[in-house]
């Protein structure tokens, strides 16, 4: 069995930075980590947030 690391990035509403971090890290690594977010309170995903990274990748 093959073990995977895993990462998590923790914010407060799962809405903008953790949600970011998590998709830039998953572009970053490879198959062989485990990458997740979440928030101490979640909310839905900031749009503002969607739009920076869709940038970033363009």
């Amino acid at each position: 069995m093959e073990v995977k690391n895993t990462i998590l990035f923790v914010c407060t509403g799962n809405s903008c930075r953790s949600q970011m971090a998590e998709g830039f890290m998953k572009e970053l690594l490879n198959t062989n980590h485990i990458i997740l977010s979440a928030g101490l309170k979640p909310s839905t995903v900031n749009p503002v947030a969607i739009k920076a990274m869709n940038e970033k990748k363009n």
